[in-house]
């Protein structure tokens, strides 16, 4: 009986702990597999962390970026806007030179015009007066204007305004070529030496025989030989414009002083202005 009862107990106590073993097994199949599960949730929690500060740092720098845009788009208005009044304030300063271009342009086409008839001018009266003796006749150019010096000796007797003949016949061949040239107006300029004059009833001093010598002169001019008066001007310089020291005869003279007219040479300028070229 005793055999029997230790058999049971052997046979309960076998079945019992293959039961456990299994058990046991079976927890740390499951273990392991949670644990597997465990440590695949935390590799993916540690990603998405690392991926959240990743973005997170992206988000940083998107934003920096961004604030960096503004800024450039900002200063590139700035800088359009500067550089279109840059280039208006250029456009305006091109302008002016410009204007400034055609203004000395039309100006120095004026002067060449001027110039040129100045050379013809002298031209005709050279061409005229040139049998003369040049101690008599000087003509010249001086800043534009045509100067024709007569000495007294030719033209008056001494201490006298009374044109003579032989004068008369040079104040002629002045005449023509003024009258051919009715573009232009001229002064009479009478000047005298340093002697003073013994004054009379008429004269008085060497004014008056300067100016009187002036007048004598247009007198001719506009009677005889059909000048224009309006073209002309008398006047006396007396002693005070000599042009030279030691020769006082050279400083009696009657000076023909032959001017373009203002509005002429304004003509010249428009004239210029209507040039293709220039426009």
């Amino acid at each position: 009986m005793k055999k029997i009862i230790l058999g049971c107990l052997g046979v309960t106590l076998l079945l019992s702990s293959c039961v456990s073993s299994k058990k046991y097994a079976n927890l740390e199949a499951k273990q392991k597999e949670t644990q597997d599960l465990l440590n695949s949730a935390t590799v993916k929690l540690n990603t998405c962390l690392a991926n959240t500060s990743r973005m997170q740092t992206l988000e940083e720098q998107n934003a920096f970026l961004k604030a960096n845009n503004q800024e450039l788009i900002n200063n590139m208005g700035n800088l359009t806007t500067l550089t279109s009044k840059g280039a208006a304030n250029l456009e305006k300063s091109l302008e002016s030179l410009r204007e400034k271009d055609l203004t000395i342009r039309k100006l120095n086409d004026a002067i060449t015009r001027r110039d040129s008839v100045n050379l013809s001018l002298v031209q005709s009266l050279k061409g005229v007066l040139g049998n003369l003796d040049d101690e008599d006749i000087e003509i010249s150019v001086e800043k534009g204007v045509v100067f024709v010096s007569i000495s007294d000796k030719l033209l008056f007797s001494s201490g006298s305004y009374n044109v003579t003949s032989k004068a008369k016949e040079v104040l002629g061949k002045v005449a023509k070529v003024v009258n051919n040239k009715p573009d232009f107006e001229f002064m009479v300029e009478g000047h005298t030496d340093t002697v003073p004059y013994k004054s009379n009833a008429v004269i008085k001093d060497n004014w008056d025989l300067s100016v009187k010598r002036a007048t004598s002169v247009v007198r001719i001019l506009q009677n005889e030989f059909g000048v224009d008066p309006k073209r002309m001007t008398a006047a006396g310089r007396s002693e005070y414009i000599p042009v030279s020291a030691t020769d006082k005869a050279k400083n009696r003279r009657t000076r023909i002083v032959v001017l373009p007219k203002i509005d002429q040479f304004y003509s010249m300028i428009e004239e210029g202005m209507k040039d293709p070229k220039i426009n």
